[in-house]
């Protein structure tokens, strides 16, 4: 008999959860007392979008100004284990970014792995240190280089603050040694991370003048945040950093961090190769607490970041990519796409670079606008000033959300608006285009 492989044994794990864990939480102890146990959550999120094409975008090699399209944003599951009372392991699998045009993987299947295998040991009483190893979400730089993805004011993460998504890890996981721990009012986090081989990907792109990520040398990564509380201290089971506690925490913390990695970069000058390192910086602040009586909550963050990925680096990106490809204008006047700098068809726009960010957010959280369902309207603010573009970009969102059961069913309506670039054929300067919009409709199931 053959054995079983990996997808249809979790096929089975799931299908057998629900009848072995009673209640809401699925959680179960191991042994006669609640200091051992399994803790599993599966959660998914999917998208009804109409888009804005930026300029050129093609489907299929029929060009399309706007665009619809279904997809799933993320599929997980997760699965925490307090293996004795100082031990623990984190397991968390799953896929992302799944629609007719940006199926990861061949053949329309889905191509699901793992996020998160991460092992930590308690070495002290309380959360003073805790070590760990294994491919970890431990990250410095911000609070959104490493997100709660289910516990955000907004329909969706500020995606730039992962900011070497899938060129140097695993949609912001490395292999990493980590510590991390609370002393106090302060929560602190460092990691000496090994990134992969940017040559591992679909994304390597050759040696030119802007700098890239470099396809020679290999050097470890060095990674630290710390944050102050001011008011409750925030969770420490997982390495995951919310956004909102929904009203059930005051919040109010001031934090920064960094990532750096020498000779992470490279460009050409001439007939030399020239290495650079990599250094990102970033200091923010977040408040998250009860208004009123009622529960109604005002949630904020603010952040400012440094980043420097070496001379002119410039990378588009655009979240499950509507358009697989992009032609130049047959108007000669017109502005000729960006090359060399990532797929700028869809709803792409330059989302990481050198230079500096600026980002924002605000929302409210009703508790019990609608009956005893939340609501939540949120508005972010993204002005970055990237040495590459020379002036500064601004992208708009705004939205709602309707929490019909806490996150456990939400229906989010999110409107962004962004930027387009070109080439002016004419002085051969970059130039903004016009903008564009994007409408999305999300509904969140989580167990």
């Amino acid at each position: 008999m053959q054995p079983l492989r990996p997808t249809v044994l979790l096929a089975l794990v799931l299908a057998l959860v629900p009848t072995l864990l009673c209640g809401q939480e699925m959680r179960f102890n191991i042994g006669s007392d609640s200091t051992r146990f399994v803790k599993l959550q599966i959660f998914t999120q999917f998208w009804a979008r109409v888009n804005e094409s930026n300029p050129g975008s093609l489907q299929l090699g029929d060009e399309r100004d706007m665009t619809f399209d279904i997809g799933i944003r993320r599929a997980r599951v997760q699965a925490f284990a307090q293996v004795t009372d100082r031990a623990s392991v984190f397991l968390h699998y799953g896929f992302n970014n799944y629609n007719a045009m940006y199926a990861i993987g061949q053949n329309r299947r889905l191509q699901s792995f793992f996020h998160d295998v991460f092992g930590e040991y308690r070495l002290t009483d309380d959360n003073e240190l805790k070590v760990g190893i294994g491919l970890a979400f431990v990250n410095g730089l911000s609070r959104y280089s490493q997100p709660a993805v289910l516990a955000i004011p907004m329909m969706d993460i500020p995606v730039f603050g992962q900011a070497t998504v899938e060129q140097i890890d695993v949609f912001g996981r490395k292999l990493s040694m980590t510590a991390r721990g609370q002393i106090g009012p302060i929560d602190y986090r460092v990691s000496l991370s090994d990134p992969f081989p940017i040559t591992s990907t679909n994304f390597a792109v050759p040696i030119n003048t802007s700098a890239n990520f470099s396809h020679v040398g290999h050097d470890l990564q060095r990674q630290a945040y710390v944050l102050y509380q001011f008011f409750d201290h925030e969770p420490h089971m997982l390495s995951n950093m919310a956004g909102t506690y929904y009203g059930k925490r005051k919040i109010f913390n001031v934090g920064g961090g960094f990532m750096h990695q020498p000779r992470a970069m490279w460009r050409s000058a001439g007939a030399d190769t020239v290495y650079e390192d990599m250094l990102l910086m970033a200091v923010e602040s977040m408040f998250d607490m009860p208004i009123a009586d009622d529960g109604t909550t005002f949630s904020a963050y603010a952040a400012h970041f440094w980043n420097d990925y070496g001379t002119n680096y410039l990378r588009y990106n655009g979240i499950m990519n509507p358009a697989n490809a992009q032609q130049q204008p047959a108007d000669t006047t017109a502005l000729r796409p960006l090359q060399r700098f990532g797929p700028t068809q869809g709803n792409a726009f330059p989302m990481f670079g050198t230079g500096t960010v600026f980002y924002t957010h605000a929302a409210v959280f009703l508790p019990k606008a609608i009956g005893d369902m939340g609501l939540m309207p949120y508005a972010s603010y993204m002005q970055a000033n990237y040495d590459r573009l020379g002036m500064p970009m601004t992208v708009l969102h705004a939205g709602v959300s309707l929490l019909v059961d806490g996150v456990r069913t939400r229906i989010s309506l999110d409107l962004q608006n962004r930027p387009t670039y070109g080439i002016n054929p004419e002085s051969g300067f970059l130039e903004e285009g016009g903008r564009r919009n994007q409408l999305v409709l999300m509904y969140q199931l989580v167990l």
